[in-house]
């Protein structure tokens, strides 16, 4: 399901799900997990955004790359989770599946989806669906689907969608496996959805969404029926809902591709920039030697960076340009935007907290106490920053020639 929610100023040049993290797109993460699991006949992309080259040319090179049918279903409105599979039921269930994956794009994770399979063959045939599930503290759990369980068989039985109070320390991670009886009880409150649609169209003449949400109208109802079981997973998860949890998220990826990827990280060599930590480069990138960087730094396509610069947790967008000696920190710079000389584009980081195993990042509002929220710096697309400049703490939208420093503010 590629979800509808967007990060600005970055998604005005591609689809969210798309955007580069550690080095390739987010949904490809999803799709090399789903390729791996054995008898996975064929991968849906689900979503509301209109089909564009870009959309097109990623899913033909994962399809030569994973060797995996993939298709994209354009909803005709926004339907929610429940609503957008139900409404592409038949073409879900063609072929006969015996189950199926569903994932939110906005999540970054190992994607454990065989161990997944494994625990769903083990806890029998009564059940329609496996919830993945981890764990929070009691604080940020209110931010996200709750599931209280038992202990003894797993099953889930109570689930709420961002309590208020709270409810249980295990949450919702967006990644589900199904059987095809799960669409019994999506049609259920369908049908008694399109009665109360007729029902107040008639009394007053307004015409109510078609949306299905699946935490809230099926998850809620199913709980306590032993129709869902849950699998913690004790494994890395992030939701990808900001710019400044895209920076996080490629930090989590890069240090998995020690197991997964290695030749996909750079390492010091004669002749080549001073890399620290998990460094992502793409081979078209053109790097001066006396450059420094990382930890948690990607390097996109087309790349140049000149002498004696330094980039550390941040996102280099490709054909963006670091002139000599400008210093980059917790930034995602833009495509085919510059940074000028000795100039430094810095933000501040929005981790979760390192004291706390169980902490997630926090959903940061954009303005707190009347001023913008302290996080991340952002360059949209094609945007100069001239030399000797201090950005700080700002939103840069595309296509800005700036003349001057900049703290705190978004740049229209």
């Amino acid at each position: 399901i590629l979800k509808r929610t967007r990060f600005r100023p970055l998604s005005f040049e591609v689809p969210k799900p798309l955007f580069p993290v550690a080095g390739v797109p987010m949904l490809q993460h999803h799709i090399e997990a789903c390729a791996q699991v054995p008898d996975m006949k064929e991968i849906i992309l689900i979503g509301f955004y209109q089909p564009n080259d870009e959309l097109n040319r990623f899913i033909s090179s994962s399809q030569q790359e994973f060797k995996i049918p993939i298709r994209y279903l354009q909803e005709f409105a926004a339907l929610g989770t429940g609503g957008g599979i139900y409404h592409f039921r038949d073409q879900i269930l063609s072929g006969g599946p015996v189950a199926f994956f569903l994932m939110n794009a906005d999540v970054c994770s190992e994607f454990p989806l065989q161990e997944m399979l494994r625990f769903h063959h083990q806890h029998g045939e009564n059940h329609c669906g496996v919830l993945l599930g981890t764990t929070a503290n009691r604080t940020q759990s209110l931010n996200y689907g709750c599931i209280v369980e038992n202990h003894e068989t797993n099953e889930v039985l109570h689930f709420v969608e961002k309590p208020s109070t709270f409810v249980s320390d295990v949450i919702n991670c967006g990644i589900y496996l199904f059987t095809p009886d799960i669409f019994g009880h999506i049609g259920k409150v369908f049908q008694k959805n399109q009665q109360e649609r007729i029902q107040e169209e008639l009394t007053n003449g307004k015409q109510m969404p078609e949306v299905i949400r699946l935490e809230q109208d099926i998850f809620t109802s199913l709980a306590g029926q032993k129709k869902l079981v849950v699998y913690k997973t004790q494994h890395f998860w992030s939701q990808i809902k900001s710019a400044g949890s895209a920076i996080y998220a490629s930090r989590l990826y890069l240090k998995q591709y020690h197991q997964t990827h290695p030749e996909r990280l750079a390492t010091n060599q004669d002749g080549t920039p001073k890399i620290i930590g998990d460094v992502y480069i793409h081979p078209t990138a053109n790097i001066d030697p006396s450059a420094v960087l990382g930890p948690n730094v990607s390097i996109g396509k087309g790349v140049t960076i000149g002498g004696g610069v330094r980039v550390r947790e941040s996102i280099i967008l490709h054909g963006a340009v670091l002139q000599d000696h400008c210093c980059v920190l917790n930034s995602i710079v833009g495509w085919d935007s510059t940074v000028g000389k000795w100039a430094r584009v810095e933000g501040t980081p929005s981790d979760p907290n390192p004291n706390d195993p169980y902490a997630k990042i926090d959903s940061e509002t954009l303005f707190r106490d009347g001023g913008l929220t302290p996080s991340i710096t952002i360059l949209g697309c094609n945007v100069s920053i001239p030399s000797e400049v201090i950005i700080r703490n700002s939103i840069v939208l595309p296509h800005k020639d700036l003349n001057r420093s900049f703290q705190n503010q978004i740049i229209l």
